[in-house]
Protein backbone atom coordinates (compact mmCIF):
# COMPACT_ATOMS: atom_id res chain seq x y z
CA UNK A 1 0.00 0.00 0.00
CA UNK A 2 0.98 3.30 -1.00
CA UNK A 3 0.93 6.55 1.70
CA UNK A 4 -2.17 7.86 0.70
CA UNK A 5 -3.50 4.54 1.60
CA UNK A 6 -2.17 4.48 4.92
CA UNK A 7 -3.11 7.52 5.33
CA UNK A 8 -6.79 6.45 4.46
CA UNK A 9 -6.96 3.30 6.96
CA UNK A 10 -5.44 5.33 9.96
CA UNK A 11 -8.39 8.10 9.68
CA UNK A 12 -11.00 4.59 9.55
CA UNK A 13 -9.40 3.62 12.30
CA UNK A 14 -10.07 7.26 14.16
CA UNK A 15 -13.33 6.90 12.77
CA UNK A 16 -14.06 3.44 14.32
CA UNK A 17 -12.68 4.72 17.72
CA UNK A 18 -14.48 7.63 17.89
CA UNK A 19 -17.90 6.39 17.64
CA UNK A 20 -20.46 7.59 19.84
CA UNK A 21 -23.02 4.52 19.15
CA UNK A 22 -21.30 1.40 18.69
CA UNK A 23 -22.36 -1.69 16.97
CA UNK A 24 -19.99 -4.28 18.56
CA UNK A 25 -20.22 -7.08 16.25
CA UNK A 26 -19.73 -4.62 13.16
CA UNK A 27 -16.85 -2.33 15.21
CA UNK A 28 -14.99 -5.78 16.44
CA UNK A 29 -14.86 -7.03 12.99
CA UNK A 30 -13.87 -4.20 11.41
CA UNK A 31 -11.39 -3.49 13.90
CA UNK A 32 -9.57 -6.65 13.55
CA UNK A 33 -9.80 -6.13 9.49
CA UNK A 34 -7.93 -2.76 10.11
CA UNK A 35 -5.36 -5.04 12.43
CA UNK A 36 -4.60 -7.42 9.22
CA UNK A 37 -3.99 -4.14 6.95
CA UNK A 38 -1.91 -2.65 9.28
CA UNK A 39 0.23 -5.49 10.18
CA UNK A 40 0.74 -6.21 6.20
CA UNK A 41 1.95 -2.57 5.97
CA UNK A 42 4.23 -2.91 9.10
CA UNK A 43 2.62 -0.49 10.84
CA UNK A 44 2.18 -1.33 14.77
CA UNK A 45 0.99 1.91 16.32
CA UNK A 46 -1.80 1.26 13.81
CA UNK A 47 -2.52 -2.64 14.48
CA UNK A 48 -2.43 -1.88 18.27
CA UNK A 49 -5.19 0.98 17.94
CA UNK A 50 -7.32 -1.87 16.06
CA UNK A 51 -6.56 -4.44 18.71
CA UNK A 52 -7.46 -1.71 21.57
CA UNK A 53 -10.89 -1.32 19.77
CA UNK A 54 -11.28 -5.08 19.57
CA UNK A 55 -10.68 -5.03 23.50
CA UNK A 56 -13.46 -2.47 24.05
CA UNK A 57 -15.48 -4.44 22.12
CA UNK A 58 -15.30 -7.20 24.13
CA UNK A 59 -16.20 -5.94 27.24
CA UNK A 60 -19.03 -4.21 25.59
CA UNK A 61 -20.24 -7.37 24.18
CA UNK A 62 -19.80 -8.99 27.84
CA UNK A 63 -16.76 -10.47 27.71
CA UNK A 64 -14.81 -8.56 30.41
CA UNK A 65 -12.57 -11.04 30.85
CA UNK A 66 -11.20 -11.40 26.97
CA UNK A 67 -10.58 -7.56 27.44
CA UNK A 68 -8.58 -7.51 30.44
CA UNK A 69 -6.43 -10.25 29.16
CA UNK A 70 -5.79 -7.41 25.90
CA UNK A 71 -5.35 -4.70 27.53
CA UNK A 72 -2.27 -4.92 29.71
CA UNK A 73 0.22 -5.61 26.18
CA UNK A 74 -1.68 -2.91 24.58
CA UNK A 75 -0.70 -0.19 27.49
CA UNK A 76 3.14 -1.54 27.75
CA UNK A 77 3.38 -1.01 23.82
CA UNK A 78 1.66 2.24 24.39
CA UNK A 79 3.76 3.16 27.38
CA UNK A 80 6.96 2.01 25.75
CA UNK A 81 6.30 4.33 22.88
CA UNK A 82 5.40 7.33 24.91
CA UNK A 83 1.95 7.17 22.39
CA UNK A 84 -0.24 9.80 24.81
CA UNK A 85 -3.22 9.51 22.68
CA UNK A 86 -3.31 5.63 22.82
CA UNK A 87 -2.42 5.92 26.64
CA UNK A 88 -5.39 8.16 27.25
CA UNK A 89 -7.85 5.92 25.33
CA UNK A 90 -6.16 2.50 27.34
CA UNK A 91 -6.74 3.74 30.20
CA UNK A 92 -10.72 5.19 29.42
CA UNK A 93 -11.52 1.11 28.28
CA UNK A 94 -9.68 0.30 31.78
CA UNK A 95 -11.96 2.81 33.29
CA UNK A 96 -15.04 0.25 32.09
CA UNK A 97 -13.12 -2.71 32.88
CA UNK A 98 -13.22 -1.69 36.74
CA UNK A 99 -16.99 -0.76 36.38
CA UNK A 100 -17.60 -3.97 35.48
CA UNK A 101 -15.86 -5.23 38.07
CA UNK A 102 -17.89 -2.78 40.96
CA UNK A 103 -14.79 -1.00 41.56
CA UNK A 104 -15.30 2.49 41.23
CA UNK A 105 -11.87 3.21 42.83
CA UNK A 106 -10.04 2.00 40.23
CA UNK A 107 -12.85 3.21 37.72
CA UNK A 108 -11.89 6.43 38.79
CA UNK A 109 -8.53 6.29 39.01
CA UNK A 110 -7.88 5.25 35.36
CA UNK A 111 -10.60 7.90 33.86
CA UNK A 112 -8.72 10.64 35.53
CA UNK A 113 -5.24 9.22 34.00
CA UNK A 114 -7.57 9.27 30.58
CA UNK A 115 -8.21 12.65 31.18
CA UNK A 116 -4.27 13.68 32.39
CA UNK A 117 -2.58 12.22 28.83
CA UNK A 118 -5.15 14.51 26.47
CA UNK A 119 -3.00 16.94 24.46
CA UNK A 120 -2.96 18.54 21.18
CA UNK A 121 -2.78 15.13 19.23
CA UNK A 122 -6.33 13.97 20.64
CA UNK A 123 -9.31 13.73 18.59
CA UNK A 124 -12.34 16.59 19.66
CA UNK A 125 -14.26 13.54 20.43
CA UNK A 126 -11.51 12.23 23.09
CA UNK A 127 -11.62 15.62 24.67
CA UNK A 128 -15.28 15.58 25.29
CA UNK A 129 -16.04 12.40 26.21
CA UNK A 130 -13.21 11.40 28.18
CA UNK A 131 -14.17 14.52 30.52
CA UNK A 132 -17.95 13.04 30.33
CA UNK A 133 -16.67 9.78 31.32
CA UNK A 134 -14.39 11.00 34.43
CA UNK A 135 -17.94 12.61 35.45
CA UNK A 136 -19.51 9.21 35.05
CA UNK A 137 -16.76 8.17 37.16
CA UNK A 138 -17.09 10.61 40.07
CA UNK A 139 -20.44 10.19 40.07
CA UNK A 140 -20.41 6.44 40.74
CA UNK A 141 -17.92 7.22 43.28
CA UNK A 142 -20.03 9.10 44.60
CA UNK A 143 -18.70 12.82 44.27
CA UNK A 144 -21.70 14.48 42.44
CA UNK A 145 -20.06 18.09 43.01
CA UNK A 146 -16.77 17.42 41.18
CA UNK A 147 -18.64 15.32 38.81
CA UNK A 148 -21.36 18.10 38.36
CA UNK A 149 -18.06 20.24 37.13
CA UNK A 150 -16.81 18.03 34.76
CA UNK A 151 -20.15 17.18 33.21
CA UNK A 152 -20.38 21.32 32.93
CA UNK A 153 -16.55 21.62 31.16
CA UNK A 154 -17.56 18.61 28.64
CA UNK A 155 -20.68 20.12 27.55
CA UNK A 156 -19.09 23.95 27.29
CA UNK A 157 -16.19 22.21 25.39
CA UNK A 158 -18.98 20.03 23.03
CA UNK A 159 -20.63 23.28 22.42
CA UNK A 160 -17.42 24.98 21.37
CA UNK A 161 -16.17 21.94 19.28
CA UNK A 162 -19.78 21.81 17.81
CA UNK A 163 -20.06 17.87 18.73
CA UNK A 164 -23.48 18.00 18.74
CA UNK A 165 -23.92 14.44 18.96
CA UNK A 166 -21.52 14.03 21.97
CA UNK A 167 -23.51 17.13 23.74
CA UNK A 168 -26.62 15.02 23.93
CA UNK A 169 -24.73 11.96 25.47
CA UNK A 170 -23.02 14.23 28.33
CA UNK A 171 -26.29 15.50 28.94
CA UNK A 172 -28.13 12.25 28.85
CA UNK A 173 -25.19 10.55 30.82
CA UNK A 174 -25.87 13.73 33.57
CA UNK A 175 -28.89 13.39 33.99
CA UNK A 176 -28.89 9.50 34.36
CA UNK A 177 -26.30 9.89 36.91
CA UNK A 178 -28.23 12.61 38.58
CA UNK A 179 -31.52 9.86 38.68
CA UNK A 180 -29.22 7.15 39.49
CA UNK A 181 -28.36 9.17 42.54
CA UNK A 182 -31.37 10.15 43.83
CA UNK A 183 -31.59 14.02 42.77
CA UNK A 184 -34.37 13.47 40.78
CA UNK A 185 -35.00 17.50 40.57
CA UNK A 186 -31.67 17.74 38.76
CA UNK A 187 -32.18 15.43 37.22
CA UNK A 188 -35.36 16.76 35.50
CA UNK A 189 -33.72 20.17 34.69
CA UNK A 190 -30.74 18.77 32.80
CA UNK A 191 -33.01 15.81 30.70
CA UNK A 192 -35.38 19.63 29.94
CA UNK A 193 -32.11 20.72 28.90
CA UNK A 194 -31.40 17.66 26.96
CA UNK A 195 -35.03 18.18 24.90
CA UNK A 196 -34.06 22.09 24.35
CA UNK A 197 -30.75 21.31 22.63
CA UNK A 198 -32.41 18.78 20.58
CA UNK A 199 -34.68 20.72 19.75
CA UNK A 200 -32.88 24.12 19.44
CA UNK A 201 -30.62 21.98 17.07
CA UNK A 202 -33.35 20.23 14.98
CA UNK A 203 -32.02 17.21 15.91
CA UNK A 204 -33.83 13.64 17.27
CA UNK A 205 -32.90 12.39 19.89
CA UNK A 206 -31.34 8.43 20.43
CA UNK A 207 -33.26 6.22 22.07
CA UNK A 208 -31.27 5.94 25.14
CA UNK A 209 -31.70 9.43 25.64
CA UNK A 210 -35.25 8.74 25.50
CA UNK A 211 -35.33 5.86 27.94
CA UNK A 212 -33.43 7.94 30.36
CA UNK A 213 -35.92 10.70 30.07
CA UNK A 214 -38.73 8.06 30.69
CA UNK A 215 -37.55 6.97 33.56
CA UNK A 216 -37.52 9.85 34.92
CA UNK A 217 -40.80 10.54 34.15
CA UNK A 218 -41.72 7.56 35.94
CA UNK A 219 -40.36 8.54 38.68
CA UNK A 220 -41.91 12.19 38.64
CA UNK A 221 -45.51 10.24 38.48
CA UNK A 222 -45.88 11.91 34.33
CA UNK A 223 -46.85 8.46 32.86
CA UNK A 224 -48.28 9.39 29.87
CA UNK A 225 -45.30 11.74 28.99
CA UNK A 226 -43.18 8.52 29.90
CA UNK A 227 -45.05 6.42 27.90
CA UNK A 228 -44.76 8.92 24.61
CA UNK A 229 -41.39 8.80 25.62
CA UNK A 230 -40.36 5.26 25.35
CA UNK A 231 -42.97 4.77 22.81
CA UNK A 232 -40.56 7.02 20.51
CA UNK A 233 -37.15 5.80 21.97
CA UNK A 234 -38.71 1.61 20.57
CA UNK A 235 -39.48 3.40 17.17
CA UNK A 236 -36.15 5.53 16.55
CA UNK A 237 -34.48 2.07 17.95
CA UNK A 238 -36.58 -0.09 14.95
CA UNK A 239 -35.79 2.30 12.40
CA UNK A 240 -32.44 4.07 13.15
CA UNK A 241 -29.97 0.67 12.64
CA UNK A 242 -29.22 0.61 16.97
CA UNK A 243 -28.22 -2.61 17.26
CA UNK A 244 -26.91 -2.90 21.18
CA UNK A 245 -27.56 -6.34 22.60
CA UNK A 246 -29.63 -4.79 25.64
CA UNK A 247 -30.94 -1.66 24.67
CA UNK A 248 -34.46 -2.77 22.88
CA UNK A 249 -35.24 -4.74 25.75
CA UNK A 250 -34.55 -2.44 28.52
CA UNK A 251 -36.50 0.47 26.29
CA UNK A 252 -39.67 -2.18 26.25
CA UNK A 253 -39.17 -2.72 30.26
CA UNK A 254 -39.47 0.88 30.84
CA UNK A 255 -42.44 1.18 28.44
CA UNK A 256 -43.82 -1.58 30.35
CA UNK A 257 -43.49 0.39 33.78
CA UNK A 258 -45.24 3.48 32.60
CA UNK A 259 -47.81 1.38 31.14
CA UNK A 260 -48.38 -0.32 34.52
CA UNK A 261 -48.38 2.87 35.92
CA UNK A 262 -51.13 4.32 33.86
CA UNK A 263 -53.01 0.89 34.85
CA UNK A 264 -53.09 0.05 31.22
CA UNK A 265 -52.19 -3.31 31.76
CA UNK A 266 -52.54 -5.29 28.97
CA UNK A 267 -50.80 -3.20 27.07
CA UNK A 268 -47.93 -3.41 29.70
CA UNK A 269 -47.88 -7.51 29.37
CA UNK A 270 -47.42 -6.73 25.74
CA UNK A 271 -44.42 -4.75 26.50
CA UNK A 272 -42.94 -7.09 28.81
CA UNK A 273 -43.45 -10.13 27.06
CA UNK A 274 -41.49 -8.71 24.36
CA UNK A 275 -38.56 -7.42 26.58
CA UNK A 276 -38.18 -11.14 28.12
CA UNK A 277 -38.30 -12.86 24.46
CA UNK A 278 -34.89 -10.14 23.65
CA UNK A 279 -33.55 -11.57 27.12
CA UNK A 280 -34.26 -14.99 26.13
CA UNK A 281 -32.80 -14.75 22.67
CA UNK A 282 -29.82 -12.96 23.48
CA UNK A 283 -29.09 -13.98 27.17
CA UNK A 284 -29.52 -10.90 28.92
CA UNK A 285 -29.53 -11.79 32.53
CA UNK A 286 -29.38 -9.05 34.03
CA UNK A 287 -32.57 -6.82 32.49
CA UNK A 288 -34.27 -10.62 32.46
CA UNK A 289 -33.92 -10.29 36.58
CA UNK A 290 -35.85 -7.09 36.24
CA UNK A 291 -38.19 -8.49 33.86
CA UNK A 292 -39.42 -10.62 36.34
CA UNK A 293 -39.57 -8.22 38.93
CA UNK A 294 -41.71 -6.22 36.51
CA UNK A 295 -44.17 -9.05 36.08
CA UNK A 296 -44.86 -9.69 39.88
CA UNK A 297 -45.61 -5.78 40.16
CA UNK A 298 -47.95 -6.41 37.04
CA UNK A 299 -49.89 -9.04 38.60
CA UNK A 300 -50.10 -7.37 41.81
CA UNK A 301 -51.76 -4.59 39.92
CA UNK A 302 -54.36 -6.60 38.43
CA UNK A 303 -55.08 -8.44 41.93
CA UNK A 304 -53.28 -11.74 40.77
CA UNK A 305 -51.75 -12.03 44.32
CA UNK A 306 -50.88 -15.52 44.05
CA UNK A 307 -49.67 -15.43 40.15
CA UNK A 308 -47.48 -11.93 42.05
CA UNK A 309 -45.98 -14.41 44.41
CA UNK A 310 -45.19 -16.90 42.44
CA UNK A 311 -43.85 -14.95 40.02
CA UNK A 312 -41.91 -12.92 43.21
CA UNK A 313 -40.17 -16.49 43.91
CA UNK A 314 -38.93 -16.71 40.61
CA UNK A 315 -37.18 -12.80 41.03
CA UNK A 316 -35.38 -14.35 43.60
CA UNK A 317 -34.14 -16.88 42.33
CA UNK A 318 -33.07 -15.45 38.80
CA UNK A 319 -31.48 -12.72 41.43
CA UNK A 320 -29.70 -14.69 42.69
CA UNK A 321 -28.57 -17.33 39.74
CA UNK A 322 -27.84 -13.36 37.95
CA UNK A 323 -25.58 -12.56 41.10
CA UNK A 324 -23.79 -15.96 41.48
CA UNK A 325 -23.17 -15.65 37.20
CA UNK A 326 -21.56 -11.98 38.19
CA UNK A 327 -19.49 -13.23 41.32
CA UNK A 328 -18.22 -15.77 38.80
CA UNK A 329 -17.54 -13.26 35.79
CA UNK A 330 -15.91 -10.99 38.31
CA UNK A 331 -13.65 -13.68 39.48
CA UNK A 332 -12.43 -14.73 35.89
CA UNK A 333 -12.23 -10.85 34.72
CA UNK A 334 -9.94 -10.75 38.37
CA UNK A 335 -8.11 -13.62 37.59
CA UNK A 336 -7.63 -12.23 33.79
CA UNK A 337 -6.46 -9.03 35.08
CA UNK A 338 -3.80 -10.87 37.46
CA UNK A 339 -2.28 -13.30 35.28
CA UNK A 340 -1.70 -10.47 32.65
CA UNK A 341 -0.07 -8.84 35.46
CA UNK A 342 2.20 -11.47 37.04
CA UNK A 343 3.12 -11.75 32.96
CA UNK A 344 3.79 -8.20 32.56
CA UNK A 345 6.07 -8.63 35.68
CA UNK A 346 7.67 -11.97 34.87
CA UNK A 347 8.49 -10.53 31.27
CA UNK A 348 10.20 -7.08 32.92
CA UNK A 349 12.04 -9.38 35.77
CA UNK A 350 13.17 -11.40 32.52
CA UNK A 351 14.15 -8.55 30.34
CA UNK A 352 16.21 -7.01 33.70
CA UNK A 353 18.05 -10.25 33.96
CA UNK A 354 18.96 -9.69 30.44
CA UNK A 355 20.54 -6.88 30.76
CA UNK A 356 22.40 -7.85 33.84
CA UNK A 357 25.83 -9.18 34.06
CA UNK A 358 25.32 -12.32 35.85
CA UNK A 359 28.32 -12.49 37.60
CA UNK A 360 29.18 -8.83 38.62
CA UNK A 361 25.30 -7.72 38.88
CA UNK A 362 26.41 -4.97 36.65
CA UNK A 363 24.62 -3.99 33.54
CA UNK A 364 26.29 -5.63 30.53
CA UNK A 365 26.41 -4.84 26.70
CA UNK A 366 22.76 -4.84 25.62
CA UNK A 367 22.39 -2.55 28.14
CA UNK A 368 25.17 -0.37 27.24
CA UNK A 369 23.86 -0.48 23.52
CA UNK A 370 20.36 0.42 24.57
CA UNK A 371 21.23 3.31 27.27
CA UNK A 372 24.12 5.31 25.90
CA UNK A 373 22.81 6.54 22.37
CA UNK A 374 20.29 8.44 24.58
CA UNK A 375 23.01 9.64 27.07
CA UNK A 376 24.51 10.51 23.37
CA UNK A 377 21.34 12.12 22.80
CA UNK A 378 20.83 13.85 25.97
CA UNK A 379 24.53 15.86 25.57
CA UNK A 380 27.03 16.29 28.18
CA UNK A 381 27.97 12.62 28.55
CA UNK A 382 31.73 11.75 29.67
CA UNK A 383 32.42 7.62 29.15
CA UNK A 384 35.27 5.76 30.62
CA UNK A 385 36.69 2.44 29.91
CA UNK A 386 38.33 0.78 32.69
CA UNK A 387 40.66 -2.05 33.02
CA UNK A 388 41.48 -4.66 35.68
CA UNK A 389 45.65 -4.69 35.08
CA UNK A 390 47.32 -7.34 35.47
CA UNK A 391 44.47 -9.91 35.34
CA UNK A 392 45.46 -12.44 33.51
CA UNK A 393 48.15 -12.92 36.62
CA UNK A 394 45.88 -13.45 38.99
CA UNK A 395 43.79 -15.79 36.99
CA UNK A 396 46.79 -18.45 36.36
CA UNK A 397 48.66 -17.99 39.68
CA UNK A 398 45.66 -17.54 42.08
CA UNK A 399 42.86 -19.56 39.81
CA UNK A 400 39.86 -17.94 37.56
CA UNK A 401 37.53 -18.56 41.01
CA UNK A 402 40.04 -16.06 42.74
CA UNK A 403 40.14 -13.44 39.70
CA UNK A 404 35.48 -13.71 39.62
CA UNK A 405 35.59 -13.18 43.66
CA UNK A 406 38.03 -10.02 42.48
CA UNK A 407 35.88 -8.63 39.59
CA UNK A 408 32.95 -8.77 41.90
CA UNK A 409 34.62 -6.69 44.71
CA UNK A 410 35.98 -4.41 42.01
CA UNK A 411 32.09 -4.10 40.42
CA UNK A 412 30.87 -3.44 43.82
CA UNK A 413 33.78 -0.63 44.25
CA UNK A 414 32.91 0.91 40.69
CA UNK A 415 29.12 0.77 41.27
CA UNK A 416 29.01 2.40 44.70
CA UNK A 417 31.48 5.41 43.92
CA UNK A 418 29.09 5.95 40.46
CA UNK A 419 26.33 5.93 42.13
CA UNK A 420 27.75 8.77 44.45
CA UNK A 421 28.80 11.26 41.99
CA UNK A 422 26.57 10.68 38.88
CA UNK A 423 23.46 9.02 39.98
CA UNK A 424 21.78 8.73 36.47
CA UNK A 425 25.15 7.47 34.77
CA UNK A 426 26.01 3.22 34.94
CA UNK A 427 28.52 0.82 35.15
CA UNK A 428 28.56 -1.98 32.71
CA UNK A 429 30.86 -4.92 31.90
CA UNK A 430 31.71 -5.48 28.56
CA UNK A 431 33.81 -8.63 28.71
CA UNK A 432 36.81 -10.27 30.37
CA UNK A 433 38.16 -7.57 32.79
CA UNK A 434 36.92 -4.82 31.01
CA UNK A 435 34.08 -2.03 32.44
CA UNK A 436 32.59 1.05 30.94
CA UNK A 437 31.49 3.93 33.05
CA UNK A 438 29.11 6.39 31.74
CA UNK A 439 28.82 9.91 33.71
CA UNK A 440 26.35 12.23 32.40
CA UNK A 441 26.02 15.60 33.47
CA UNK A 442 29.44 16.47 34.60
CA UNK A 443 31.40 19.10 33.11
CA UNK A 444 34.92 17.13 32.09
CA UNK A 445 37.40 18.52 34.54
CA UNK A 446 34.79 17.37 37.44
CA UNK A 447 33.99 13.70 35.89
CA UNK A 448 37.91 13.09 35.13
CA UNK A 449 38.63 13.93 38.68
CA UNK A 450 35.66 11.47 40.06
CA UNK A 451 37.64 9.41 37.86
CA UNK A 452 40.81 9.61 39.45
CA UNK A 453 39.62 9.20 42.77
CA UNK A 454 37.65 5.56 41.35
CA UNK A 455 41.26 4.40 40.30
CA UNK A 456 43.18 5.69 44.13
CA UNK A 457 40.00 3.77 45.67
CA UNK A 458 40.51 0.60 43.84
CA UNK A 459 44.34 0.98 44.17
CA UNK A 460 44.11 1.94 48.07
CA UNK A 461 41.33 -0.91 48.48
CA UNK A 462 42.64 -3.94 51.20
CA UNK A 463 42.76 -6.74 48.82
CA UNK A 464 45.59 -8.51 50.90
CA UNK A 465 43.32 -11.47 51.58
CA UNK A 466 41.42 -12.03 48.27
CA UNK A 467 44.16 -11.74 46.18
CA UNK A 468 47.26 -13.36 48.42
CA UNK A 469 49.47 -10.16 47.93
CA UNK A 470 48.90 -9.59 44.45
CA UNK A 471 47.94 -5.77 43.30
CA UNK A 472 44.88 -4.94 41.93
CA UNK A 473 44.66 -1.54 40.02
CA UNK A 474 42.79 -0.35 37.07
CA UNK A 475 43.54 1.64 34.06
CA UNK A 476 41.24 4.11 32.46
CA UNK A 477 40.83 5.74 29.35
CA UNK A 478 38.40 8.42 29.33
CA UNK A 479 36.68 10.29 26.10
CA UNK A 480 33.84 13.32 26.12
CA UNK A 481 30.82 13.76 24.02
CA UNK A 482 31.63 17.58 23.53
CA UNK A 483 35.19 16.52 22.59
CA UNK A 484 34.21 14.79 19.50
CA UNK A 485 32.07 16.18 16.99
CA UNK A 486 30.46 13.15 15.26
CA UNK A 487 28.69 12.26 18.20
CA UNK A 488 28.28 8.73 17.69
CA UNK A 489 28.46 5.83 20.52
CA UNK A 490 31.51 3.93 17.87
CA UNK A 491 33.74 6.82 17.73
CA UNK A 492 33.42 7.68 21.47
CA UNK A 493 34.13 4.34 22.86
CA UNK A 494 37.06 4.24 19.91
CA UNK A 495 38.72 7.53 21.91
CA UNK A 496 38.04 5.90 25.03
CA UNK A 497 39.46 2.82 23.92
CA UNK A 498 42.78 4.79 22.37
CA UNK A 499 43.10 6.70 25.56
CA UNK A 500 43.08 3.45 27.79
CA UNK A 501 45.42 2.20 25.48
CA UNK A 502 48.09 4.79 26.58
CA UNK A 503 47.17 4.56 29.95
CA UNK A 504 48.61 0.77 29.68
CA UNK A 505 51.57 1.39 27.89
CA UNK A 506 52.48 4.14 30.05
CA UNK A 507 52.93 2.38 33.26
CA UNK A 508 48.76 1.28 34.25
CA UNK A 509 47.23 2.39 37.05
CA UNK A 510 46.35 5.58 35.83
CA UNK A 511 43.62 7.62 33.75
CA UNK A 512 44.73 8.99 30.63
CA UNK A 513 42.00 11.99 28.92
CA UNK A 514 42.38 14.62 26.80
CA UNK A 515 41.52 17.43 29.55
CA UNK A 516 43.68 17.73 32.53
CA UNK A 517 42.17 16.82 35.53
CA UNK A 518 41.90 18.17 38.82
CA UNK A 519 41.74 16.48 42.54
CA UNK A 520 38.35 15.31 43.42
CA UNK A 521 39.50 15.64 47.00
Amino acid sequence: MNEHETESLSAAMTELEDQYLWDADSSYAAATRIEEQARLLGDERLATRARLTQANMLMRKGDVAGAAKRIWAIHRWAAAHDDRVLQARTHLVWANIHRHLGDPAQCLEHSVLAVELLDDAATPYMHVWHRAKLADALGLAGSMEPARERYAQAEQLATDLGQIRLLFGVLNNHAYTEFACGDKKLAQQVADKLQKTAAAHGIELDPAGLDTMGAIEIENGNYLAAEELLQEAVRRHQIGGYEDADALAEYMLTLARAQRHRQATDRAQESLDASRQLCEERGLGDVLVRVHQEQAELHAARGEFAEAFAVHKMFFAAHYALHSSQREAQARTRQAMFETTEARREAERFREQARRDPLTGLRNRRYLDERLPELIGAGDLTVAIADLDHFKRINDELSHDVGDQVLVEAARLFESEIAAVAPDGFVARMGGEEFLIALPGLDPLTAVAHLEALRRTVAGHDWRELACGLPVTISIGVADLRDDPTGTQPALLAAADRNLYVAKHAGRDRVIADVPYRDAA
